[in-house]
């Protein structure tokens, strides 16, 4: 028997709707061959279709049609018809479900840092004039958005330490190696032009060439200037932008000059110049000085980088596609920023993060952490100033480690490692608080607890030659570390100069590794400020420390460790981010994503819900406790979604390098018994990013390398060698660049299809090319004033 199913649904002015779902005639759930609806008056759609009555139950869903090309798939369960199989006489079902269950609006987009993307004009890294072709690829792969990591200076040291993005030399100054030289005037000599193009050649390689690639740019621009340096400094649009900026430029370009001069950005070395004030600017960026010249060279850097950064973000703006920034949670040392407001910053202590998915040990990042207290007399101007100087450039941006605005990991400025330290703001455990609970010895607990047994077990036969080049035996086969390598970076200036003398009789990084498994064999931290005041050491349970002491004070010790981690600071963590998040969010109107990962204390997500704030979901960093893979359909809609992020290998990298991993998320996610390729071909690929580009996220961002996997001829390059930075290494080379250039990318048009369908598939706006009218996304008002705000500069 055949039974006549008729359909009804609500009209939406000027859109196609139509019906998919599980049976052939509805598309098998494939929107461009799904069942269309024609509309019937008094905003009713309708449309039929004959099936068998075996067909039944049948699954489905609305989608709808907009312009260019967007579709949308209503969001919720599935819906589904059903009849009774008592009856056998054909019949007519109606259905009437009145309003289509409308999706906010969705988007996706592209991550990559500035300095790994490759173009044929590029001198040895990515510039930012090659955004325009990175966004022409973006539009044409269905991508409204692309993600790069910070693009502020960080040459403090004038080497390769300076590739690692985060630590800025000026928060307000862009990097001169995103620089274009050639378009720094349009009479450039033939001499220079062909110095140019043989660095281009030069600088062509694998990787980024940091120092090689900084050092070409700077000669070579330094050479124009000396041709034009008076038309520029006198023209009209370098005096607006220096009146406009003058406020960072100056100390900006002082302490370059500083810097160069003294050959180290160690302000203590600088003499009478290492405390900033403003009489002493006005000397050193005087007309008069003699080495005026050097300051109008920054001047001029920062000018044309500000022009052509510019110019790729109003070219963005143009094509709809949104730039999104990224703000560092911290400043480097020996920066301007330090130099310049140094009581906004605790410069006797370091920022990083307690032991984590990145890395087991903890992190330790060096900058200093910030002075709260202090901002706040000025209403946080720093940071408002720091907003609105990227709002210029940026539609969106991700706030790095947003935890940092909750609370900070705060470490000594003497250690190495992010093990040992303590959070800030955090209520501590009082010496009275303690002594009632029965602990009473201080020293025992916060003092290194070496026994020689210790000593035998970790060391061997070598424990001799520790215990007499390191330690002194203060009892009975009781030790603690001698003066001179009582701190962690004590240790590292000690054993260097044990290696240099030819001293140590095993590996410098094997003895080092224990010895700060010593340094940091303790169960409280003893505040600084106030020795009344402890803290208990992350994992205190995995120290030998702890493990000998008596069981009552055991599970005393476990109970408070608890309560200080995970209950007694909330309410204070949750009034500081409170304090210091609107500052940021009401600075600019740029839409504001957290790097919520990490130990997320319970109050953060509740903050940032009801700050409008957009969260990270990475799916092999899942926040729900007791799963190994986070489940993209269950995500939140204020949330970005993604595969993997720049802190950790890419999808091809990750796929390959576990095989028992790899097993489980077959049988887990993909719901196969079947086993798993060895390597993540196309099809892997292509299967995780429809997982992202179907959930119910605001954002999917993908990096660019996972992209790239969804074709095999990309895929010829050691997947390792994709992966950006290493959390574990503090002094790791941020050098990739994709091994394909953007004028290739912009002519395949196979995997431009791909991904363009791909987002189609996944219900997410896309936009429009050249001959499309702009579309209109349902839903979008309905968001936090920021999105509404970022969705309206791309005339979504």
């Amino acid at each position: 028997m055949t039974d006549v199913l008729y359909l009804h649904g609500l009209q939406i002015h000027n859109l196609l709707i139509c019906v998919i779902g599980s049976h052939e005639k509805l598309g098998m759930w494939k929107p461009e061959n799904g069942l269309k609806l024609r509309y019937c008056g008094k905003s009713v759609w309708q449309a039929e279709c004959l099936m068998k009555r075996s067909d039944f139950p049948i699954r489905y869903r609305y989608c709808k049609y907009g312009g260019a090309g967007n579709v949308s798939i209503e969001n919720g369960p599935n819906r589904e018809a059903s009849i009774s199989l008592s009856r056998s006489e054909a019949k007519y079902i109606y259905l009437s479900d009145s309003m289509m269950r409308e999706t906010p609006w969705r988007g996706a987009g592209v991550a990559i840092p500035m300095f790994s993307i490759r173009s044929e004009c590029d001198l040895g890294v990515g510039e930012f004039l090659d955004l325009k072709l990175l966004v022409d690829w973006a539009v044409a792969s269905g991508f409204h958005l692309v993600q790069l990591l910070p693009i502020n200076d960080t040459s403090v040291n004038m080497m390769w330490w300076d590739s690692y993005p985060y630590s800025s030399l000026s928060v307000f100054a862009l990097h001169p190696l995103y620089l274009r030289v050639q378009a720094l005037s349009k009479n450039i000599p033939k001499e220079i032009k062909e110095e140019i193009e043989k660095a281009k050649q030069q600088l062509d390689l694998k990787d980024v060439d940091y120092e090689a690639t900084m050092a070409a740019k700077l000669s070579i621009a330094k050479k124009i200037f000396n041709l034009e340096k008076d038309a520029i400094l006198n023209s009209d649009s370098f005096k607006e932008f220096f009146a406009e900026n003058e406020g960072w430029l100056k100390p900006y370009a002082a302490f370059c000059f500083l810097r160069d001069f003294f050959e180290t950005s160690d302000r203590t070395q600088w003499g009478r110049f290492a405390h900033y004030s403003e009489d002493k600017l006005a000397k050193l960026v005087s007309k008069e000085s003699l080495h005026y010249e050097i300051i109008c060279f920054h001047y001029y850097i920062q000018y044309h980088l500000h022009l052509q950064l510019s110019e790729a973000a109003e070219y963005a703006r143009k094509k709809r596609v949104v730039l999104k920034g990224d703000l560092p949670i911290g400043v480097d040392r020996n920066s301007v920023d330090t130099w310049v407001y140094p009581n906004l910053f605790r410069m006797n202590t370091s920022t990083g993060a307690p032991p984590d998915y990145f890395d087991k040990n903890g992190q330790n990042w060096g900058f200093p952490t910030y002075n709260w207290e202090e901002m706040s007399k000025d209403n946080y101007g720093w940071w408002r100033a720091r907003l609105t100087q990227m709002a210029k450039y940026f539609t969106a941006y991700r706030i790095d480690h947003i935890l940092g605005f909750f609370r900070i990991w705060e470490l000594p400025d003497h250690a190495a490692t992010g093990l040992v330290g303590k959070f800030r703001p955090s209520i501590p455990l009082s010496q009275e608080e303690l002594e009632r609970e029965g602990i009473w010895d201080f020293n025992r607990l916060s003092r290194p607890y070496i026994r020689q047994g210790l000593l035998q077990q970790k060391f061997g036969a070598a424990w001799t030659f520790v215990a007499t080049t390191f330690l002194n035996e203060y009892e009975k086969n009781c030790y603690e570390f001698k003066e001179d390598c009582n701190t962690e970076k004590k240790v590292v200036s000690k054993l260097k100069t044990c290696a240099e003398s030819s001293l140590l009789l095993e590996s410098e990084d094997k003895l080092r590794r224990s010895l700060f498994d010593l340094l940091q064999n303790i169960v409280l931290i003893q505040d600084p400020e106030d020795p009344r005041k402890f803290y208990p050491r992350f994992n205190l349970e995995d120290t030998s420390s702890f493990q000998d002491l008596d069981d009552k004070s055991k599970n005393v010790l476990k109970r408070l460790y608890y309560d200080y981690y995970f209950h007694r600071q909330e309410t204070l963590w949750r009034e500081n981010a409170l304090k210091t998040l609107p500052v940021l969010l009401n600075s600019s109107d740029m839409l504001a994503c957290g790097e919520d990962l990490g130990l997320i204390p319970s109050c953060v997500h509740p903050v940032m819900q009801e700050l409008g704030l957009v969260g990270l979901r990475i799916q092999r960093m899942p926040n729900e406790p007791g799963l190994e893979f986070g489940i993209p359909s269950q995500y939140s809609y204020m949330t970005v979604c993604a595969p993997s992020c720049h802190d950790c290998s890419t999808l091809r990298a990750w796929w390959e390098e576990d095989e028992d991993r790899r097993l489980r998320y077959f049988k887990n996610v993909v719901e196969s018994d079947e086993l798993p390729p060895d390597r993540c071909t196309p099809e892997v690929a292509h299967f995780v990013i429809r997982q992202h580009v179907e959930a119910p996220s605001m954002l999917a961002i993908f990096p660019l390398q996972d992209l790239l996997a969804l074709k095999e001829e990309y895929t010829a390059r050691p997947a390792a060698e994709e992966t950006i930075n290493d959390p574990t290494n503090p002094k790791h080379y941020w050098r990739y660049r994709v091994h394909v250039t953007l004028e290739s990318l912009n002519k395949d048009t196979e995997l431009k299809t791909i991904i363009k369908d791909l987002v189609r598939w996944g219900g997410r706006s896309f936009p429009p090319d050249e001959t499309e009218e702009s579309s209109s996304a349902s839903g979008a008002n309905s968001n936090k004033e920021r999105l509404a705000s970022a969705l309206e500069k791309i005339s979504i």
